[in-house]
């Protein structure tokens, strides 16, 4: 008899360890930096919109789980993320080797290259001459902020981070910055065809650095949640198969943002 009741304990207690260890993904909950339009934004109503944002509602949809968007700086995403503040990083995040050293990522999303934003006429280029002695803006965490300090920085340009896109922006319309890098389609859409970037332009051709750049950007997540990512992989293969990709990308992009 107390062989089988220690047979017994044996088996309840791995049953109460594995429930324990068993994550319920009925509520996912994705940090966003709402300055990034037209991926990710927040309107005067204060709702959440965009590319990003669409996707993720349908990947939760699909999963029957409940969105939950909480917004967070930019460069405060991966520790916030390991803090289990959310659980997934869904803001336009490029898949870069540095950051996969720290979080796992889901499938690509989309693949957008940076590009240089000057005043129209200034004849600044994307190069380390060109920036000598000139200042840059970027937003503080980004792989555009570690180009530019990479590169650019060590051969006299001012790389100045700030804590979102719309005070980049914001600068560079006063005259205290002399550009701003960022993600091209963003730049395009969310400042170059609105009343505010009438007088600005990109300056040369799509900056490439695969190290630094990435190749696509993804969602980011906990290395150890292996099963949600297993959970949204499917999601996105299913989003990009049947057709649905399509349809919201073309509500935002007349291109193809996924990519090669």
């Amino acid at each position: 008899m107390k062989k089988l009741l220690a047979a017994l304990t044996v088996a309840l207690l791995a049953t109460v360890s594995i429930g324990a260890h068993a994550k319920d993904w009925s509520t996912i909950r994705f940090g966003v930096d709402a300055s990034y339009p037209p991926f990710e934004s927040k309107g005067s109503d204060g709702k959440l919109a965009g590319f990003d944002i669409d996707l993720g509602n349908e990947i939760c949809t699909r999963l029957k789980a409940k969105c939950v968007w909480i917004e967070n700086d930019f460069d405060g995403m991966i520790p916030a993320l390991k803090a289990k503040k959310f659980d997934g990083v869904l803001s336009s995040m490029s898949m870069t080797p540095q950051r996969a050293e720290q979080i796992a990522f889901s499938s690509k999303l989309f693949n957008t290259p940076t590009r240089l934003v000057t005043k129209k006429g200034s004849g600044v280029m994307p190069t380390a001459d060109s920036l000598k002695g000139k200042t840059v803006g970027v937003e503080q965490g980004t792989i555009q902020e570690t180009y530019a300090k990479t590169y650019w920085e060590p051969k006299g340009t001012k790389v100045v981070p700030y804590q979102n896109q719309d005070q980049v922006y914001a600068d560079l319309l006063s005259g205290r910055l002399d550009a701003s890098l960022q993600d091209a389609v963003e730049a395009e859409i969310g400042f170059l065809k609105t009343p505010r970037g009438a007088g600005y332009e990109f300056a040369g051709k799509d900056l490439v650095d695969e190290k630094i750049l990435g190749n696509g950007a993804g969602i980011g997540m906990r290395k150890e949640d292996t099963d949600l990512k297993a959970k949204v992989d499917k999601a996105i293969a299913d989003i990009i198969k049947d057709g649905t990709y399509k349809k919201l990308e073309k509500k935002y992009f007349d291109f193809d943002v996924y990519g090669g």
